[in-house]
């Protein structure tokens, strides 16, 4: 889980799930049969993948939603300093739910150790590592270093030149594999969150729910919206509902008697990614129930979501609203 939630941070929660589950894959296969380990231990993934999506800014299309909605945007050290403490503590208390629920040490009080082949790092394997590292350091500096690039997109086509322009790297195969369906539903919905405000709708929307948070303290409006997208992020994808209700909450934190709209906005963007409840709550979910034993069987059923992914939400939720919502008041969010 703690694998799945670190490289969410760096290559998105969309490809981490892929990238753990093939992973594991030798261990699934000596596991007997009916052991509850197989779906404890790939659920968990899909739900640390998950909560990977609040750890950075590039983790999921959400967080870059929210700081093109944050006035100043935070740093990626302020983001650290909040994503970090909950992303540790959620999956902590998820794996002690999932531990709870599926009880893995009852049918299965061993795993059998698989074979490893330890191979020496090549030019090419040094080459691709010395570009992610690059480029991750290029993002965290990025505001120290708007005078050269620009923006994130810019330093974003730096690793597209040296690994595609290097030989044996990646192909045009490589290109067409991309997963441009995601691309496009990021992309679509920020074409749909402009609609939203230019039409008129965001404002309505807005004043009606001001309406109804009027006179609630700073920490109870952040837990109306925070459960609000919980709600709505559950059924519908993270990324579409950080459209639609990131804009009506940074417009309602920015009418407070004392504005905080980056604190709600923050909030509810963790709290878009901590919706997990069902099998369509987002992409690691979605990896997760397609997974299939060698008879053809999946390892998941939408129940197993109802009983683990539903109170693992609410996991998330009560860590959003109470660490979460101390470490951003700390740093005056």
């Amino acid at each position: 889980m703690l694998v799945a939630t670190f490289a969410s941070m760096w290559i998105s929660n969309v490809a981490a799930p892929v990238l753990c589950f093939s992973l594991i894959k030798p261990i699934l296969r000596t596991l007997p049969t009916g052991s509850t380990f197989a779906p404890c231990l790939i659920i968990g993934i899909a739900l640390a993948s998950n909560v990977g999506g609040m750890a950075s800014p590039i983790s999921s299309p959400q967080n870059i939603i929210a700081i093109d909605t944050m006035h100043p945007p935070p740093s990626w050290f302020q983001w650290f300093a909040v994503s970090i403490p909950v992303c540790i503590l959620c999956d902590l208390g998820i794996w002690i739910l999932l531990l709870a629920v599926y009880r893995p040490h009852k049918t299965t009080p061993s795993i059998h150790q698989t074979r490893f082949t330890s191979e020496s790092l090549g030019m090419r394997q040094i080459y691709v590592c010395g570009v992610c590292v690059l480029t991750i350091l290029l993002w965290c500096f990025e505001s120290s270093l708007a005078f050269l690039f620009g923006d994130m997109g810019i330093v974003a086509v730096i690793p597209l030149v040296l690994l595609f322009g290097f030989p044996k790297i990646l192909s045009k195969e490589d290109f067409n594999n991309f997963l441009w369906t995601v691309v496009i539903l990021a992309m679509g919905g920020i074409a749909l969150g402009r609609a939203v405000d230019s039409s008129g709708l965001l404002h309505e929307l807005a004043s009606r729910i001001e309406a109804f948070v009027d006179g609630f303290p700073l920490f109870g409006v952040l837990c109306v919206f925070c459960g609000l997208i919980l709600v709505c992020c559950t059924f519908i994808s993270h990324t579409v509902g950080s459209l639609i209700i990131l804009p009506i909450v940074s417009e309602v934190g920015a009418r407070l008697p004392e504005p905080h709209s980056r604190l709600l906005v923050m909030g509810s963007a963790l709290m878009a990614s901590g919706a997990m409840g069902l099998p369509v709550s987002g992409f690691p979910n979605m990896n997760a129930i397609m997974l299939e034993d060698t008879l053809g069987n999946p390892y998941l059923t939408t129940m197993d979501f109802f009983k683990a992914g539903i109170p693992a939400s609410v996991v998330a939720y009560f860590v959003i609203i109470t660490v979460g919502y101390a470490v951003m008041s700390l740093l005056h969010f």
